[in-house]
């Protein structure tokens, strides 16, 4: 399974969201936490277990935004 996280950058810090999970961001100082972070919510919507295997990728940045790819094996 791959979702989209869609990650602004603002001047208090970072906001992250996965569209296709309906209410899943959350917003941090930091982006290596906020990255954690969404992925954690993201486990905890899709019924994952924590040990879930993941792997994040960096797609794309524009201005103030960057796309990152959510690969999840739930075979693992």
């Amino acid at each position: 399974m791959i979702l989209d996280i869609i990650v602004l950058k603002s001047d208090d810090g970072f906001t992250a969201e996965i569209p296709s999970l309906k209410g899943c961001e959350t917003w941090h100082a930091d982006e290596e936490i906020l990255l954690t972070e969404i992925i954690s919510l993201a486990k905890y919507y899709l019924n994952l277990a924590d040990d879930s295997k993941v792997k994040i990728d960096k797609a794309s940045v524009k201005n103030n935004q960057s796309h990152y790819k959510l690969i999840i094996d739930k075979n693992l």
